[in-house]
């Protein structure tokens, strides 16, 4: 009797030691280690926006922005498993993204996969239950559109607060799918990027991850305009929370002011950093860290009242002004409001530098070629600075 208790145990056992070998051996791997981010990087949000509690990731949602992958992937299957903390909670999940976010947005260019609480209701734009757009210069053929970009599930399936939910991404030579608590609900085709970074959205609130895993596919033969832009060697100088890492140049001989008052009109707004004063009132902004030969990346927006600002990116030994009537920037510049980016690097004695992708003809860096100083952000009036990179 014994031995049929054994024989039967054994057949009880087989079925599921099977299952236990065909989950270990299905091609997923985790990608996060439950300890910390190693395989991510912190694209432009601060190291407090991210933590690793109980083999689970936790975003703060402060500020909005961005977590990327250390490497790109082109086809591959995706799951996780996600649940909000708080009700009208906003996050995603960008598929092919660039190496660092758009201009004068917290996100990058890439094909968005929303991760929305249900207390946001109901609209004719968007649904709270897995909808999939391209964003920022990315393209997508939606399926179930209602006339725009967005494609829109067919099925209404995620959880609320504080319930977890279970998402299956597919995305195969430029097709994506998105599966919602185990049925496929959402889908687009087309894609342009359809190789690029993965990366994880912080928009406002908190949000649990976990059982966040993937299956690469082999890759199948691409233009190079679909791959999405690699990674440059970028970082970002602003935490999008405070002033970390950043210092009020006050002028020679003027009595010493604490940090805070002389930190006076610049405000740390989330992903935004603003210069709130009129001409005459604000003090420079320099980074901590001195810079030699290095390059940068650097958004701003104007107002009416910007005046004639300048970003100085080596002290004062190499100094742009980015609007004025004085500045070879002006004639490329989008309308007041509107973000413009400015992208170069300095070598030696020479400044390079591109603004809205327009290359402004080199010029000489004053002082010694292997001086170092400050990226310096300069201000003549109210004006808005975001994506501050280095590499």
């Amino acid at each position: 009797m014994h031995r049929s208790w054994i024989v039967a145990l054994v057949l009880l056992l087989a079925p599921t030691a099977n299952l236990w070998s065909q989950q270990k051996d299905d091609g997923f791997v985790p990608m996060f280690n439950g300890k910390d981010l190693s395989g991510w990087q912190l694209v432009n949000t601060d190291p407090r926006t991210w933590s690793v509690e109980d083999g689970m990731l936790i975003c703060s949602g402060k500020p909005i922005g961005e977590l990327r992958t250390d490497r790109m992937y082109q086809n591959f299957i995706m799951e996780v498993e996600w649940r909000h903390m708080v009700p009208k909670g906003n996050a995603g999940i960008f598929v092919w993204a660039d190496d660092i976010t758009a201009k004068g947005q917290p996100f990058h260019r890439g094909i968005e996969v929303q991760i929305l609480e249900n207390a946001y209701g109901k609209a004719d734009w968007f649904t709270t239950h897995g909808d999939i757009f391209p964003i920022h210069g990315a393209k997508m053929t939606p399926v179930n559109d209602r006339g725009g970009s967005r494609a829109f599930p067919t099925e209404m399936r995620s959880l609320p607060t504080p319930q977890w939910n279970h998402y299956r991404i597919e995305a195969i030579d430029g097709t994506i799918s998105l599966a919602v608590n185990g049925k496929v609900v959402t889908r687009g085709t087309d894609c342009n990027p359809r190789k690029g970074y993965l990366c994880i959205e912080s928009e406002g609130g908190v949000v649990h991850y976990r059982n966040v895993k993937i299956k690469e596919l082999p890759d199948t033969p691409i233009e190079a305009n679909m791959i999405a832009i690699a990674d440059r060697g970028y970082r970002c100088l602003y935490t999008g929370i405070d002033l970390t890492g950043w210092s009020v140049q006050q002028p020679a001989g003027a009595a010493e002011q604490t940090a805070e008052k002389a930190a006076g009109h610049w405000k740390p707004s989330d992903w935004v950093l603003s210069c709130t004063g009129a001409a005459g009132t604000n003090l420079p902004l320099a980074s901590d860290e001195a810079f030699g030969d290095y390059g940068f990346v650097v958004d701003f927006r104007l107002t009416k009242d910007s005046g004639s600002p300048q970003i100085r990116l080596r002290g004062d030994a190499a100094a742009v002004a980015i609007a004025g009537d004085d500045s070879p920037l002006t004639p490329h510049l989008d309308k007041v409001g509107k973000w413009n980016r400015i992208e170069g690097e300095v070598r030696g004695d020479k400044v390079s530098l591109t603004i809205n992708g327009t290359q402004i003809e080199p010029f000489a860096a004053t002082g010694s070629a292997d001086a170092k100083g400050p990226l310096t952000l300069v201000p003549d009036g109210p004006v808005d600075f975001t994506n501050i990179f280095v590499r």
